[in-house]
């Protein structure tokens, strides 16, 4: 935490201040804390800015990356070569919907003989709630999805909020499972205090590594800001959907919560239809 530096003052009177000063210090009791001195402060301040202007030009990088490369010949050579296998690619995408949902239909998780919420105590279920999302038990007390648009967005939202859910698990596990096995030194390993840290002032660096951090030393509402600044790249890409990477050559054969390919399914999980079928449901249960 930055602290102001003391005014200056002239030397005829600095020895009354100093004096004084002595006399005051001498009758408090101070708790013992950290020695700043003023080349340290100043540093740390300039630091501060420096991590600031930081996240900024970092927030940045990706619609300026975009926007060369698709401006650039190797952006045109990528799409060309895209372009070749669209067609292709379009009508395996095609294949493999009819066979999704052919293995949705005869799901054990999906239609009307779909599991629900109550089990087998008889209930007046929704008659919108018709199964053919992922994670539909018929649960809708306050009516939120009689709607289709409202029901829809409300369903893309609760796969982003159940994946940003489960990634966060991992990362609050991981960074003491890490200083545990020595692997690497946290200032706070433990989730629930790393807030309490950045209260007290503590600078956090970035995945242990000392001195990397883009916004570590600053406090919780400028990290929040910073946080913001960061998310503004993937929203965007988001908001425009998959077709927003194919200025990059990049052609995503799903949708906006799967998109597919090589890009968001390395491990290609959704080869099987019916396992994929059966995996997006496992998705919203572990996430909710």
């Amino acid at each position: 935490m930055a602290l102001r530096q003391p005014c200056s003052v002239s030397s005829s009177s600095s020895s009354f201040f100093g004096g004084y000063r002595h006399r005051l210090y001498s009758k408090i009791s101070w708790p013992k804390s950290r020695n700043v001195n003023s080349t340290s402060t100043h540093s740390g301040c300039k630091a501060s800015w420096q991590e600031l202007a930081g996240v900024l030009i970092f927030s940045a990088i990706p619609f300026t990356a975009v926007k060369a490369i698709a401006n650039s010949p190797l952006g045109e050579s990528l799409q060309s070569r895209m372009e070749e296998n669209k067609k292709a690619a379009v009508k395996n995408s095609a294949k493999f919907k009819a066979l999704a949902e052919k293995a949705k239909n005869e799901s054990l998780w999906y239609g009307e003989e779909r599991p629900r919420w109550l089990g087998p105590i008889p209930y007046d279920y929704p008659a919108y709630l018709t199964g053919e999302l992922p994670g539909d038990y018929g649960f809708d007390i306050a009516g939120l999805g009689k709607d289709p648009v409202a029901f829809q967005k409300y369903f893309n939202f609760e796969i982003l909020h159940a994946r940003w859910a489960m990634l966060a698990a991992l990362g609050a596990l991981l960074p003491e499972l890490l200083d545990l096995l020595g692997a690497f030194h946290f200032v706070e390993p433990v989730w629930w205090r790393v807030g309490y840290s950045k209260l007290k002032g503590d600078t956090l660096d970035y995945l242990g590594i000392p001195g990397f951090h883009f916004a570590g030393s600053q406090g919780v509402i400028v990290i929040a800001i910073c946080q913001a600044l960061l998310m503004v790249g993937p929203e965007y890409a988001r908001y425009c959907g998959i077709e927003a990477l194919e200025p990059l050559g990049i052609y995503l054969p799903g949708d906006i919560n799967y998109p597919g390919g090589a890009l968001f399914d390395p491990l290609n999980l959704s080869k099987d239809p019916v396992a994929f079928e059966e995996l997006k449901v496992k998705e919203i249960k572990t996430g909710a």
